[in-house]
């Protein structure tokens, strides 16, 4: 099938190189021409803007979007929709909250156009391995690209859940999720790190994954790390969050959801960006107060 590509960034590349490997026909486009010319090198079909992008196509046309969330996502599509046809199809594969998928479905279904919310897991490894899709939308629309659908994800790694919105909040739940198995494996090969018994935790992490109930592709990545770096060294203990991890945490208070770990996960990472807590100074000031407990001074 002939698809487009806009965003050539670590996914959006690599998924353009895993749609050639299956023969489809993709026009590219990057605000980097260098991006550009890198995968037309690689049998991709380039262009040098929106509309030259989009005179390429056939129709029912249809745009995968990869660019960061927010403003960036949002101009694309306005731009897109500007320029597409009835029957045409615009694809967001980032990592947009669901409910700004919800309204540019309903705003793009005035103009006569098709949308897909394409929530997206796979990361750098998806060249290889492939991309878990989750998918929401226009039933027609995914039934259009599902032979591309089928190259990108791996076997019986991409479904279709329902009306627009439907693919990004599986995404944020995934993501959500995501959080506290980190958080997780981080607390307790801590604990194991501060143990009297000196583990070698890369050797942890390798017996781990060899059957045990723990063991998964994250703890293969931690498994990783260990080898290039035993004491994690090189790294700052500062954790950063894309969005996903609160809008979770936001849906669970709408719908009353317990949700404490993946929350408690959440405030972790907001934890590691504090060179010197307040909250932690006023628990050393309490424990002064009260009892006298020793403080340290700054």
């Amino acid at each position: 099938m002939q698809i487009a590509m806009i965003g050539l960034g670590r996914m959006g590349g690599n998924m353009v190189r895993r749609l050639l490997r299956g023969n489809h026909e993709v026009v590219v486009y990057d605000r980097d021409a260098a991006a550009v010319e890198k995968l037309v090198g690689e049998g991709a079909k380039g262009a040098t803007s929106l509309a030259d992008l989009v005179s390429k196509l056939k129709a029912p046309r249809a745009a995968w979007v990869m660019v960061p969330s927010g403003a960036p996502t949002q101009a694309t599509i306005d731009e897109l929709a500007g320029l597409m046809e009835k029957g045409d199809i615009v694809i967001d594969g980032g990592n947009s909250n669901f409910r700004d998928s919800m309204r540019r479905s309903a705003e793009l279904e005035k103009k006569g156009l098709r949308f897909l919310d394409v929530g997206t897991s796979g990361g750098i490894w998806g060249l290889e391995v492939g991309y878990c899709m989750m998918i929401g939308g226009d039933k027609g629309a995914y039934e259009h690209v599902l032979p591309g659908l089928v190259t990108l994800a791996p076997k019986d790694g991409c479904a279709y859940f329902g009306k627009a919105g439907a693919g990004h909040f599986a995404k944020m739940v995934h993501n959500g999720v995501e959080y506290a198995m980190m958080q997780s494996y981080a607390e307790g090969f801590e604990l194991m790190k501060a143990s009297e018994f000196g583990y070698d935790l890369r050797e942890v992490t390798h017996v781990w994954n060899q059957g045990s109930v723990v063991r998964s592709w994250l703890l293969e990545l931690c498994e990783r790390a260990f080898v290039k770096d035993p004491e994690l060294k090189q790294l700052k203990a500062y954790v950063d969050d894309s969005g996903e991890g609160r809008w979770t945490v936001n849906e669970a208070v709408a719908h009353a959801v317990p949700v404490p770990t993946i929350a408690a996960s959440l405030f972790a990472r907001f934890t590691s960006r504090q060179e010197s807590s307040f909250a932690m100074r006023v628990l050393a000031a309490l424990r002064n107060e009260f009892g006298g407990h020793a403080v340290k001074k700054a």
